[in-house]
């Protein structure tokens, strides 16, 4: 399961606590099942997953029993559906377009000039611009990680969501949650959701902290 991105530092070895590790898989494996059509790894992988009664436990057991439950080629054509289409998908999953309602707008060079800053690329392969959620998940987790080099501060995490994610991200999480055509997708979109009203929450108590 790869990313999108490149780093032009070395990655290095960092102490990582535990509960940022967490939030980082959560970004990371958010990212994943959003990037693209899922594969039989992935939703194999998805199945395996336990919740709990919490929100975001019990968005993770509905998203493992559909992962059990629905063909990968049902998961798939949803995927299409919603991300993809003909011409375009139900959904746009890019900062650009959310904020502004264009893609390729100034969100994207906004986004642009950070990622120069931190030192990430965006790999040669990948055409679609860089504000797509999945790639900005990415980033986040990379920023908790320290794949880019160095471990960024929970300031300097609140810092980058605060200007590329937080205006928009939640309104997509729930479309996604109640697109038309979800159904595997609907509880990723409630898991996304969740998820990011905590991390609202852990930024703003730090901030006024």
């Amino acid at each position: 399961m790869g990313n999108n991105l490149n780093s032009s530092s070395a990655l290095s070895q960092f102490d990582i606590k535990e509960e940022d590790q967490l939030r980082a898989d959560m970004y990371s494996f958010i990212a994943n099942v959003i990037r693209t059509e899922p594969s039989q790894e992935l939703i194999d992988t998805i199945k395996n997953l336990k919740g709990d009664d919490s929100n975001i436990g019990s968005a993770i057991k509905l998203l493992s029993k559909f992962a059990s439950t629905l063909h990968l080629s049902e998961i798939q054509d949803e995927y299409v559906n919603l991300f993809v289409g003909v011409g375009r998908g139900e959904l746009l999953p890019f900062a650009s377009y959310y904020m502004t309602g264009f893609l390729n707008d100034k969100p994207l060079s906004k986004l642009r000039n950070d990622m120069n800053m931190i030192g990430i690329e965006r790999l040669e392969e990948v055409k679609e611009p860089e504000d797509h959620v999945s790639s900005l998940f990415d980033i986040m987790s990379g920023l908790i990680t320290g794949k880019f080099g160095k471990q960024f501060s929970i300031t300097e995490q609140s810092e980058f969501f605060e200007k590329h994610l937080n205006a928009w991200v939640h309104l997509l999480m729930s479309d996604i949650e109640s697109a038309k055509t979800a159904v595997f997708y609907a509880p990723v979109g409630a898991l996304g959701k969740e998820f990011i009203n905590i991390e609202r929450e852990a930024f703003r108590m730090n901030i006024s902290g």
